[in-house]
Parts: C-alpha cells; sequence; structure tokens
C-alpha cells in the first residue's frame, strides 16, 4: 500500500500495555479511533518487542498496512512497494523491505551462556525455557496462546529473559552482560538482551525515509508507550503519550513539554489521550 499524499504526522505506538491489554491482549477500545486515523491517512506504526511473526499477524487483525518496528527497534518492515522505492540496506522478507539493524539473536545466546555463570537459577530465556519445558513454559509466563507464543519466540536479533531473582541482583546481571557489549531493556515482562539498539533511534531511522519519500521538511511523531523500552521514543518524538500500568510505575521523562499521561490503562488509556492528542493536533 502507497500512501498518497501522507498525513504529515505519524504515530508510533507501544503494543503490549498500550495498544494492547496487558491481560488478555484485546484492542477492542481502540477500532474506531484506528478507523478515524486511517481515514485521515495518519499512519499508526507498531513499534514493539515483539517478532516480525507476531506483528505480521497483529496487522491483520488491526487492519494495519503500515510499517512496523520490531524487538525494540532492532529491525524495520516496510511492506513492498509502501515506499516508491525500497531504501538502501533492505533485504527481502516474506513480501517487505527489512532493514537490520541488529546482531543476531545467536550470538546473544552465546553472549548468555557465556557470561551469566554467577546467575544461574536466578533467570530463564525464552530459549532455555522451550528447550526444557517447550512452548508451553513461554505460554505460562505470558498467558499467551499456542500459536501466538510460538510467534513470539521466533526471535531473529534479541534473547527475552524471564528475571527469577532479586532487584539487587538484577542490576548486577545487566552490568556483567553490559559490560562485554550487550544492551538490555526492561520491558512490561521481560528483559530484553540485545544489540545497542532502541525504539527511539529506530523511530527517527524510519521518519527520515518518510521525509525522503514524500519530500516533506517535517512530520510531526507522536510517541506512546508504557514501560523503560518506551523512554527513548518518548523522548525523541515531537509529542509522546505515556499508558497508564497496572503492573509497573510509569516510566520517567526529563521531557515536561507536549506530554500527555493517561488515566485509563491500556488499551481504553490510548483511545482516551490519543483522541485529546488529535484533537489538538487538528487544530
Amino acid at each position: 500500500m502507497s500512501l498518497s499524499p501522507i498525513s504529515p504526522a505519524l504515530i508510533f505506538t507501544d503494543l503490549d500495555g498500550s495498544l494492547l491489554d496487558h491481560d488478555c491482549y484485546s484492542f477492542e477500545p481502540v477500532i474506531p479511533l484506528l478507523e478515524t486515523l486511517e481515514s485521515k491517512q495518519v499512519p499508526v506504526i507498531p513499534i514493539t518487542s515483539k517478532t516480525f511473526a507476531e506483528v505480521e499477524q497483529l496487522r491483520g487483525r488491526l487492519n494495519n498496512h503500515h510499517p512496523f518496528i520490531i524487538e525494540n527497534g532492532a529491525a524495520i518492515a516496510i511492506p513492498k512497494d509502501y515506499f516508491l522505492s525500497m531504501p538502501e540496506d533492505c533485504h527481502k522478507k516474506s513480501g517487505f523491505w527489512v532493514i537490520s539493524n541488529s546482531r543476531s539473536r545467536q550470538h546473544w545466546n552465546r553472549l548468555l551462556e557465556e557470561n551469566t555463570q554467577d546467575f544461574i537459577g536466578e533467570f530463564e530465556t525464552f530459549t532455555q525455557i522451550v528447550s526444557t519445558i517447550g512452548i508451553k513454559g513461554i505460554q505460562d509466563i505470558t498467558g499467551l496462546g499456542f500459536e501466538q507464543a510460538q510467534l513470539s519466540n521466533q526471535r531473529d536479533y534479541s534473547e527475552p529473559v524471564h528475571w527469577l531473582g532479586s532487584e539487587h541482583r538484577k542490576q548486577e546481571f545487566i552490568n556483567k552482560l553490559s559490560a562485554v557489549g550487550a544492551t538490555l531493556l526492561q520491558g512490561g515482562r521481560f528483559l530484553s538482551v540485545g544489540d545497542k539498539v532502541d525504539k527511539g533511534s529506530a523511530l527517527v531511522q524510519l521518519t527520515k525515509h518518510y521525509q525522503q519519500q514524500y519530500s516533506l521538511s517535517n512530520i510531526h511523531t507522536l510517541a506512546i508507550g508504557d514501560s523503560g523500552n518506551d523512554i527513548n521514543m518518548l523522548e525523541v518524538a515531537s509529542s509522546a503519550i505515556i499508558i497508564r500500568s497496572k503492573t509497573h510505575p510509569a516510566p520517567t521523562l526529563t521531557r515536561k513539554s507536549d506530554l500527555l499521561t493517561s488515566n485509563a490503562y491500556g488499551p481504553e488509556g490510548w483511545a482516551e489521550t490519543v483522541s485529546m492528542w488529535l484533537k489538538n493536533f487538528q487544530e
């Protein structure tokens, strides 16, 4: 799908706990607003710790035809022919142009194996869970159905860590892996071990492609998130929305302007605050 003309605004949204309910992954409260945004040609771009396979399936349910950013900025997937020309440094995958920003999942699993002997019993990775229990182990800690749990394990660039130890030891774990070249990001449920990528850098990267493709000098960007791995994008976007969470404190930002915080949780909070933003943006 090609956007022509494009609205001078892009919405970059986290999924779990923001667009999707933290517990049941429902997005029913946002459906009318998503339809409104599509009619106004404002792209809603998922930016998430989820995998390519997960988001590709979810886009169908959301009736979303726009690019998406996976594994906390590790890669950008652009539907084939969405832009007039394929950006440089892309590879083709399942009808998408994919820009990779990270080393492979295998690299991070080797690094974990070689550097975490002092933390045995204090964490478990998705790879370890699947090798000992199977996909059911991921279902148990995520609440996902079997198919969705399988998709969540189809990672290309990062390894999720389910932390079992204390907060003090978690920080030691983070420091140990950071010292050998990993970046650890805390999401709503898991630590993500991967490359030095983040949602903010990927937001800027994809926005530049929109500007180049449509010869736009400026595009207003809105970032929406609820947890620590969203901080970078919430800081760099033109405007930001923090979605309240039932499970963890709101991320702390340095920015004070062009910032909204929802009263409601999850998708109800998403609909509440994006409606406010859209009203202000149109005025």
